[in-house]
C-alpha cells in the first residue's frame, strides 16, 4: 500500500467530445479510491468548459510542468496514448490507456475495468510491461520538440519531393544507402504500426530488437532488417529539395540536409499497464484480424 495518498494523473484527447460521457464515471472511480487527481491545464479546461463537469478536489497543473503521479490514466486512442507516453515515459510513471478511439492496440482497457486495475496498482499487484523507447539526437542542428519515440522514428521525403537518399550506418559500419520515400526505425511496440503498413515484420514486444523498414524503396532488394536494440543507427540524408521530414510517433518536423541523425535505445523504458487477459497474440487476432481467412464467409 502507498504511505501517502495515491496520486493519479488524468490526460486525454481534446477532440472526442461525444465520447466523454465516461469522464464523470471515471472521476467517481477516483473518488471511491480516495485518490489525489492531477490534470494538465488543456484537459482540465476541456472537462470544465466543454463538458461542464466539476473538478472539485482535483489539482490543476500547467501543460508544461513535469507530472508527478503514481500512475497516469490516458483517455483516447493510440495516438493520444503515444502523446502521453512522450510526456510521462521518462518519469517512469506507469501508463494505463482507456480506449475511446478505433484500434486500441496500446490503450487496451475499457472504462468498466479501470477501478479494478487501479486497485491492483495500489496493492502492488499490477501487470506492468516494460517497452523499449528510442531517442533521436543530431549534429549540425537543434532538434525541435520531444526527441523520444515509443513506436518509431521515420525519415521521410516531403510530399512533393523526389525520393531521398538515406546513407545508413549501424554501429558505425556502413550498411547501405536507401533510395526511397523514407526509412522507418521501429521498436517492437511500433512493429505493428507504421512499419507494418509498409511491409515490416511483426515483432513480439519483449524482444530486444529494432527494425529498419524502407518506405517505397527504388530497389526491390531493399528489404526490412532486424537488428539488436543495443545497436546505434546513424543517418545522413540527401534530398533534391534540400530538406526532409523527421517524424517521431507522428510528430513531424522539417530539417535541412547536411545534418547527421543518431538513433539509439533510450536509457529508460515505458511502463505499460496491461490487461492480464489481453495478451499480445490475442490482440493480434482480435484487433488486427491477424490470420483471418476471408474465404470462410464466402
Amino acid at each position: 500500500m502507498y504511505a501517502d495518498k495515491f496520486k493519479i494523473a488524468l490526460l486525454g484527447n481534446l477532440y472526442q467530445e461525444k465520447k466523454w460521457s465516461l469522464v464523470g464515471e471515471l472521476l467517481d472511480v477516483f473518488r471511491r479510491l480516495d485518490a489525489e487527481v492531477v490534470i494538465p491545464q488543456a484537459f482540465y479546461d476541456f472537462i470544465t468548459h466543454r463538458l461542464g463537469l466539476s473538478l472539485e478536489g482535483c489539482t490543476l497543473v500547467p501543460d508544461t510542468a513535469e507530472l508527478i503521479a503514481d500512475v497516469a490514466v490516458c483517455m483516447g486512442g493510440d495516438g493520444t496514448f503515444l502523446d502521453v507516453a512522450s510526456r510521462v515515459g521518462h518519469k517512469q510513471i506507469p501508463l494505463l490507456g482507456i480506449n475511446t478511439g478505433h484500434l486500441g492496440f496500446l490503450a487496451n482497457y475499457v472504462p468498466g475495468e479501470v477501478e479494478d486495475a487501479l486497485r491492483e496498482v495500489m496493492n502492488g499487484h499490477s501487470h506492468i510491461e516494460e517497452r523499449t523507447v528510442i531517442t533521436l539526437s543530431a549534429t549540425g542542428t537543434t532538434l525541435q520538440g520531444c526527441t523520444s519515440a515509443l513506436n518509431e522514428i521515420a525519415i521521410l521525403k516531403h510530399d512533393i519531393s523526389a525520393m531521398i537518399n538515406i546513407h545508413t550506418f549501424v554501429n558505425h559500419e556502413y550498411l547501405t544507402t536507401y533510395r526511397a520515400d523514407g526509412l522507418i526505425i521501429a521498436t517492437p511496440t511500433g512493429s505493428t504500426a507504421y512499419s507494418l503498413s509498409v511491409g515490416g515484420p511483426i515483432i513480439e514486444p519483449h524482444l530486444s530488437a529494432l527494425t529498419l523498414t524502407p518506405v517505397a524503396p527504388h530497389s526491390l532488394n531493399m528489404r526490412p532488417l532486424v537488428v539488436t536494440d543495443t545497436s546505434t543507427i546513424d543517418l545522413e540524408v540527401e534530398s533534391r529539395s534540400g530538406s526532409f521530414l523527421v517524424s517521431l510517433d507522428g510528430r513531424s518536423q522539417s530539417y535541412k540536409t547536411g545534418i547527421s541523425l543518431h538513433i539509439q535505445k533510450a536509457p529508460y523504458t515505458l511502463k505499460l499497464l496491461t490487461h492480464p487477459d489481453h495478451t499480445f497474440f490475442s490482440t493480434l487476432r482480435q484487433k488486427m484480424m491477424w490470420g483471418l481467412d476471408g474465404r470462410e464467409n464466402l
